[in-house]
């Protein structure tokens, strides 16, 4: 049975009401969810909330609506929602109550991570219910400010078992597909026997049928039309049709109607609508006091306007197409006037970035006073965080600044800031205005800098190199350091680009930063510019010696740790270069540390990446699984979309081959589009793995011979030359192999690792024979098990029992074959473990194979929980790791619980299979 609605606007909505009853329902039996209902202006979306909220007994309520004159105030939607529930903030974690309070100018200091702000936001709303569900209404989505409406896209996506319920209504269509991916209502026109009643509830004279007719038809069931229409018509025209047609879209002549009714007012009353249009914020006694500077009688004019705005606790439009057709018909100097009446009735010390946005729209001119006031209010929206609120506060700046030299250095800083919005396009623009205005170098060196940092989140990573000299060549003159700086963020970024880089290229960078200006006391930092140009210009064994200090240095605690966080990705590049696990590990723990306690959180999915592919190489693929989860979790949270190096390496070792083919086909893809050609080395060096473990040997070979044939890169080439040398000596290939083994065997004697010395060993024992090939086997064992790289341990094993069959010493042979075997398997390798097991039977030896995973297994998600569980970590402390609300981890925990068969996590550790363990 349909509900019954006494409000006109929902005749005709049953199926809209219902989808809402049933969130409704749902959020009251312990379930989150989110909603958007979608649909041109008028449609009824704004009703649909109100039924929401008279539907919402037993609820506690928090609204918010966007005002598009307020989209450029950071955090300004998300402060509206969340002020009654801002006494929750003391019951956050620190870390989230600090974002939060920056975010919301409760406190001064460094820009919070928006992400971290969005967790801090997903945790107020999941205690703020006090026992009852929470239901937010957000109208007007679509002009919510770019902070606010991320976080709460953000936090929408991470809803499950919080008893939330997020409705946003967004008018369409929009220029981007705002709040994409989350699910929709898409609010349609009414049917044709529900506009009619609608259009007779409203009109109270003589219809002409042909009249209604055509005002069905016209209006599309958009119910505002069905509403508004009419009131514009004389009547003759609603009687008789005598009337002229207008083809214009619907909310145009919707608007139209209300541009007509605003036109026929009084000055006076016209000018309280523009004041109150004009100021975002609907209040009352700020919009009285701008109106009696204008010399308005505000409750004369108030009564006049009542059809289109009522002054209550807050200003209100009858809707929001009024507030659009009101500032529309303003003349520009009506508009200025009724801004500055604003900004001259707003106290600078109360609100000073609305005083200044204010006296900025008011400027008929250049104006360096204002311009003074955006510049700080600037500096205010960055220690929020908000980023984009920044960059307009600047791009206004740069349009009241007159001086040329100023005005520049304005438009460099707007870019600057643009580009840390992902706003490029825009940030190129004022690049370009500041280009025209100046011939200093030093700001033409920021200028390149910053078209090398555009040009890289673009995707066009090959053009970043070039960019990055030059600039760093203009700084020599001004700051030595600055400059070393630049020079080695132009070798890391031909680094990641390598064969893809355009010219210049390795030796030409490398030759490039060896000539850079020497500084008095040289840092880490200024170590690692001079290693790295070494390996680019002579090699890699020129420059093991320089390479080990700075790991050294880097594996240490004294280097600071803004400069730690910025290059331990590349310091785990050059660890895995030198056939370094330890290091490797070291750095890479290290840099997730640094990220997690800075809240750098759109840093964290590369720095979790790398770690999980240590974890691969050392043969704990559980916690490489892990971190891959945890990878994914956080780049469906924030967004990113970085090639899935972790995941591709599990996958290929693990040898699980649609997987692993599909990981390739993408990192190929994704690398090649931005640029990072040490990227698609590594898609194919963990090709050439993947086939090795599958016996494919011929495609591995290609694979590894890809992989290999860019000796320059780094890490990956060498490893290649590994699996070259087994998949050639299996497809019977021997020069081939002998070749690869030539040159790996340089990298290798230069790193002088066990590692890298073991997998010489292994490989060198693949082209010898008799003894020779028995010594070499052993010694790679040996070499390699002083090591923790246990997958190629385990290959040893295998390599060496393989031959050993070959030679027909059955009895050695399963001792070797056996002990690869039963590691592999321990590992999770499992088609090199199927490889050990298929010699182990072709010699008489029965063995099992894997069984299949049952359906009481845990999922992937459950098992991380229940790992982090195990490792002391509490709910709340996983939930700010995973961006999931306590409530939620509770609740995976039960289940984890009831498939464990366990009551307490002080049993998880001693109960947590390993097939959930490496799921």
């Amino acid at each position: 049975m349909a509900p019954r609605h006494s409000t006109p606007g929902l005749i005709g909505r049953r199926n809209e009401c219902l989808a809402l009853d049933g969130l409704l329902e749902g959020v009251r039996s312990g379930r989150s969810a989110a909603l958007v209902l979608r649909g041109e202006a008028g449609i009824g979306k704004t009703e649909l909330l109100k039924y929401l909220l008279e539907r919402s007994s037993r609820c506690r309520i928090v609204r918010a609506a966007g005002v598009q004159s307020e989209m450029e105030l950071s955090y300004a939607g998300l402060h509206q929602l969340c002020a009654p529930l801002i006494t929750g903030l003391d019951h956050l974690p620190g870390p989230q109550q600090e974002a939060l309070e920056s975010a919301f100018g409760l406190r001064a200091g460094i820009a919070p991570d928006r992400f971290l702000v969005g967790l801090a936001v997903l945790s107020l709303l999941a205690d703020a219910g006090g026992g009852e569900p929470l239901v937010c209404l957000i109208d007007d989505a679509q002009w919510l400010d770019q902070a606010s409406a991320m976080t709460l896209e953000f936090v929408a996506r991470r809803l499950f078992a919080e008893s939330v319920l997020l409705v946003f209504a967004v008018r369409e269509p929009t220029p981007e597909k705002l709040l994409g991916g989350l699910p929709e209502l898409l609010v349609d026109g009414l049917r044709e026997r529900d506009s009619r009643t609608l259009l007779d509830s409203v009109v109270t004279g003589p219809l002409d049928p042909r009249v209604r007719d055509r005002i069905v038809v016209e209006s599309r069931g958009n119910p505002l039309a069905l509403l508004e229409l009419p009131r514009g018509w004389a009547a003759a025209e609603l009687a008789g049709g005598f009337g002229e047609s207008e083809a214009r879209p619907l909310s145009s002549q919707i608007e139209g109607e209300f541009v007509r009714r605003i036109e026929s007012l009084r000055p006076d009353t016209r000018r309280l609508l523009i004041t109150a249009a004009a100021d975002p914020v609907g209040d009352v006694l700020l919009l009285r006091r701008a109106a009696e500077r204008l010399g308005v009688d505000v409750d004369r004019a108030a009564a006049d306007a009542s059809e289109l705005m009522s002054l209550g606790a807050g200003v209100r439009f009858r809707h929001p197409l009024v507030r659009s057709a009101v500032y529309r018909v303003a003349t520009l100097t009506e508009r200025q006037d009724a801004h500055r009446a604003l900004a001259e009735s707003i106290d600078a010390q109360v609100d000073p970035d609305r005083r200044a946005w204010h006296r900025a729209q008011a400027a008929p001119g250049p104006d360096e006073d204002v311009a003074l006031e955006l510049e700080q209010s600037a500096e205010r929206a960055q220690a929020r965080g908000g980023i984009a609120a920044m960059a307009a506060f600047l791009e206004r700046a740069v349009g009241l600044t007159q001086d040329p030299a100023r005005r520049s250095q304005r438009a460099l800083d707007a870019a600057q800031a643009k580009f840390q919005a992902g706003a490029f396009e825009p940030a190129a623009a004022l690049l370009a205005t500041a280009t025209a205005g100046t011939t200093d170098e030093l700001m033409r060196a920021r200028i390149d800098g910053l078209h090398a940092g555009i040009a890289f989140a673009q995707g066009r990573g090959r053009e970043v190199p070039p960019l990055l000299l030059a600039a760093a060549r203009r700084l020599e003159q001004f700051d030595a350091a600055l400059a070393r700086g630049t020079y080695l963020e132009a070798v890391s970024a031909v680094i990641f680009a390598g064969h893809l880089a355009r010219s210049p290229g390795y030796r030409e960078v490398g030759q490039a930063a060896l000539g850079a200006p020497p500084v008095e006391v040289p840092r880490v930092t200024d170590e690692l510019l001079d290693a790295l140009a070494v390996r680019l210009t002579d090699g890699h064994a020129a420059s093991v010696p320089l390479i080990e200090r700075v790991l050294t240095a880097f594996s240490t605690e004294n280097v600071p740790v803004q400069e730690a966080m910025h290059w331990l990705l590349l310091a785990g590049v050059i660890a895995a270069d030198l056939w370094d696990l330890e290091r490797w590990d070291t750095v890479t723990a290290r840099h997730v540390t640094i990220i997690r306690a800075a809240g750098a959180l759109s840093e964290l999915p590369l720095a979790l990446d790398s770690s999980a592919v240590v974890h691969v190489f050392a043969g704990d693929l559980a916690t490489a699984s892990s971190l891959v989860e945890e990878v994914r979790t956080v780049s469906a949270a924030i967004g990113s979309n970085q090639p899935p190096f972790g995941a591709l390496a599990l996958a290929a070792v693990r040898g699980r081959e649609h997987e692993a083919r599909a990981l390739i086909e993408a990192t190929v893809s994704e690398a090649s589009q931005y640029g990072q050609g040490l990227g698609v080395t590594v898609a194919h060096y963990h090709r050439a793995v993947l086939c090795n473990g599958l016996a494919q040997y011929e495609e591995a070979v290609a694979a590894a011979q890809e992989a290999a044939s860019h000796q320059e890169e780094f890490g990956a080439p060498q490893w290649a030359l590994a699996e070259l040398v087994e998949a050639a000596v299996r497809s019977g290939a021997a020069d081939l192999a002998s070749g690869a083994l030539e040159r790996l065997s340089e990298a290798t004697q230069a790193c002088g690792t066990d590692w890298a010395l073991g997998v010489e060993a292994r490989s060198r024992a693949l082209l010898s024979e008799g003894a020779t090939a028995d010594a070499l086997y052993r010694e790679a064992i040996e070499r390699l098990s002083r090591t923790r790289v246990r997958v190629n341990l385990a290959r040893a094993h295998l390599l060496y029992g393989e031959w050993l069959r070959h030679e027909h010493r059955n009895g050695d042979a399963g001792t070797q074959l056996d002990l690869a075997h039963e590691m592999l398997t321990q590992i999770g390798a499992d088609a090199y473990a199927e490889r050990a097991r298929r010699q182990l039977e072709a010699g008489g030896t029965k063995t099992r194979r894997r069984t299949t995973a049952t359906s009481t297994e845990l999922t992937a998600q459950e098992a991380q929980i229940a790992r982090l569980a195990a490792g002391g970590l509490t709910n709340p402390e996983i939930g700010a790791r995973l961006f999931l609300s306590p409530h939620t981890i509770e609740w995976h925990l039960r289940k984890v619980f009831s498939k464990l068969g366990i009551t307490s996590r002080r049993q998880i550790p001693t109960t947590l299979p390993q097939s959930a363990a490496s799921a």
